[in-house]
């Protein structure tokens, strides 16, 4: 039996402009498959795995901006969205879920795949809402549509998110044969106006007064994808030595006008004092570098954070101006009023990141061939445009400290909960919104944990993963607590003898496996020749080795910046 206003939850959301779903097979979720499906407008992609299926989407929906749908039949498939919809949470991406679920009467009656699945995700979801039980009723059927525009205004609305339809479905799940269903319905749709902030003359006044305190301006953006507009105000800024400005990768800038080595900067020298900021403007999300953030906190500065809402987190612990309004147009602003800062401020940046681009290759060709090298060596042949998906522990944390990303490549990381878990899933629904190379840079650990973004039916000819297999956590080798431990091999480096060549054979990848860098420098040139399969290269290594190769060469340009 077809259900009507579960098909209109299908129009709705092609008339929104939402025209990507996943889904994952399921009886009594049928009836909403089935609307996604027939609809001629919609776009659907089965990933079996739900956990899978919810990092796929946020990958879709990191590069589109826009709402993925995520569709799974009742009980703990629902349970398995958590971990992605905590991600998206914490990363201001726009997913509607939409999971089936018993009548209310049978719940906690042993009833099969029946849990509690109202406000099943707690306090990481922008809204759960539960769908009508049954829309025959006018104002049930007025509700019904209500609540899906509601969602989708929600989950668009700053900061973006997540948002929950937990859907009751009563038997039968499946239409009859003949039945058709009407996609053509007239819907009463509602959406919000964009509106964007701008400062008014008496703020605009305030500002220019405040900022006249301060000679030593930084500019720190957190994760966030690239934009020209904004990318333009801070090039300006930085050209006029208005400011320094910080470019982790994360932050997704330009390297040629940012400082891209803070940590190697910071890490070199006993006094930082040179280095210090009287203010710090930040925008964006999280930061990547622990050390930046505990330095900051340790220090006496003045934090303001520019963004369209006024709920801010204090990362610094010195926060004292909240400026709710794009930042690009405080970008603006900020180059119309500043003008050069500290002289011996600016240089002190400028001097040590210079050092540090210009001795930072020949540190990188002495050393011994490990994790590090070979990351250094992939920057050098990324093609440009393309997406680099940096899976948590080392991977994000080697492209940080080398900062060789070459100019128009896309950074992709997962700094929401930065969790191993899904970016492998991440990485396949960026593939499956572009055409431009993706490359997932992962370690062992991330990869194997999520082996099944791989399970489903789709083709990923763009797709190239670069897999650094210690055989361990290497991270924690880095970590002063848990290096120092006698269980550190057992209980915090999780040992496993795993090859990536028995899970490419199993997918129909190309693989490749490399233990030496002049492997790596003969096959890297024709990785990213164009094939009919997604490519895996492998590139085995010592935890030791890769800890004792990462201490050398933070001690190499710290020799060169105490020398400069």
């Amino acid at each position: 039996m077809i259900i009507q206003s579960i098909v209109d939850i299908a129009s709705i959301c092609a008339r929104r402009g939402i025209k990507e779903a996943i889904l994952s097979p399921g009886s009594r979720c049928a009836p909403i498959s089935l609307a996604f499906v027939r609809h001629p407008e919609i776009h659907c992609r089965v990933i079996p795995d739900e956990r899978s299926a919810a990092f796929v989407a946020l990958g879709m929906a990191q590069q589109l901006e826009k709402p993925v749908v995520l569709v799974c039949t009742s009980g703990s498939a629902a349970l398995n969205y958590a971990p992605a919809v905590a991600e998206a949470f914490f990363q201001q991406i726009p997913l509607l879920l939409l999971t089936a679920d018993r009548p209310p009467e049978w719940i906690d009656q042993w009833d099969g795949q029946t849990i509690r699945q109202q406000d099943l995700y707690g306090q990481h979801i922008k809204e759960s809402y539960t769908f009508p039980d049954l829309a025959l009723h006018y104002d049930k059927e007025w509700h019904a549509h209500r609540m899906i525009n509601e969602a989708i205004n929600l989950s668009m609305d700053f900061p973006k998110g997540p948002v929950h339809v937990n859907i009751p479905i009563r038997e039968p799940f499946y239409p009859a044969l003949g039945e058709v269903m009407d996609f053509d319905k007239e819907l009463k749709l509602f959406s919000p106006i964009k509106a964007q902030k701008r400062l008014t003359s008496d703020e605009e006044g305030k500002l220019k007064n405040a900022l006249k305190s301060f000679n030593r301006v930084m500019i720190l953006p957190g994760h966030q994808r690239p934009s020209d507009s904004i990318q333009g105000h801070l090039a300006k800024l930085s050209e006029k030595q208005s400011a320094v400005v910080i470019g982790e990768a994360i932050g997704n800038h330009s390297p040629h006008q940012t400082i891209r080595h803070h940590d190697l900067i910071l890490n070199s020298y006993s006094d930082t004092t040179p280095f210090l900021p009287d203010l710090v403007i930040s925008f964006g999300k999280s930061i990547l570098s622990k050390g930046l953030k505990n330095w900051l906190r340790a220090s006496h500065i003045s934090h303001w954070h520019v963004q369209e809402a006024v709920k801010v987190p204090d990362t610094y612990q010195h926060l004292e101006k909240i400026i709710p309004m794009p930042p690009v147009n405080f970008l603006e602003f900020l180059n119309e009023q500043l003008g050069e800062v500290n002289h011996d401020f600016y240089d002190a940046w400028w001097k040590a990141e210079e050092t540090v681009r210009e001795k930072l290759p020949g540190v990188m060709e002495q050393s011994g061939f490990g994790e590090m090298k070979a990351v250094f060596q992939l920057m050098r042949v990324l093609p440009s445009p393309s997406k680099l998906h940096l899976a948590n522990s080392m991977p994000v944390r080697y492209v940080s400290y080398l900062g060789q990303v070459p100019e128009g490549v896309e950074i992709v990381a997962n700094r929401g909960t930065s969790g191993i878990d899904g970016s492998n899933s991440t990485a396949v629904g960026c593939v499956f919104t572009t055409k431009e190379p993706v490359t997932l840079l992962t370690g062992d650990m991330a990869f194997f944990y999520d082996r099944n973004a791989f399970w489903h039916q789709y083709n990923l000819p763009n797709l190239r993963i670069v897999v650094l297999n210690n055989h361990a956590g290497g991270i924690f080798r880095m970590i002063e607590g848990p290096s120092q431990l006698p269980e550190l091999e057992e209980y915090f480096e999780t040992r496993q003898l795993l090859s990536a060549g028995h899970l490419a054979g199993e997918f129909g990848f190309e693989y490749h496996r490399v233990t030496k860098e002049e492997e790596l420098s003969e096959l890297l040139p024709n990785f990213y020749r164009k094939s009919i399969r997604a490519k895996v290269l492998e590139v085995v290594s010592t935890s030791k080795n890769n800890t004792e190769i990462f201490k050398q060469v933070k001690e190499g340009i710290r020799s060169f910046l105490i020398q400069s």
